[in-house]
């Protein structure tokens, strides 16, 4: 996955809708927390097993949902200048630390 890819990609359709206005870090984080709670929404009454079997239709909407998400935190973290890359890496190699590997 080319990140610096998918955020030109990501920034191209901001800008032909002129949507940079909206893309702040507090409107980004926020868009990020609703579409996860979207994702939320559909395990919310399966049983653990059912949460790990779902029907073709309920995963591509989950697949869905999964990639909203990671668009909004890459678009966040341009916003911010946050490299995801290393922020993601460092923050598995604390947790290997704390947690061993």
């Amino acid at each position: 996955m080319n990140l610096e890819e998918l955020t030109t990609r990501l920034h191209t359709i901001r800008d032909r809708n002129d949507w940079r206005g909206f893309h702040s870090p507090k409107n980004l984080a926020m868009a990020a927390s609703v579409e996860m709670a979207e994702l939320v929404e559909i395990f919310q009454w399966l049983s653990e097993d059912q949460s790990r079997r779902l029907p073709t239709d309920q995963l591509a909407h989950a697949g869905q949902e999964v990639g909203d998400i990671v668009l909004y935190l890459l678009l966040l973290c341009a916003e911010l200048g946050i490299d995801l890359e290393q922020a993601v890496r460092a923050k598995l190699a604390d947790s290997e630390r704390r947690f061993g590997k």
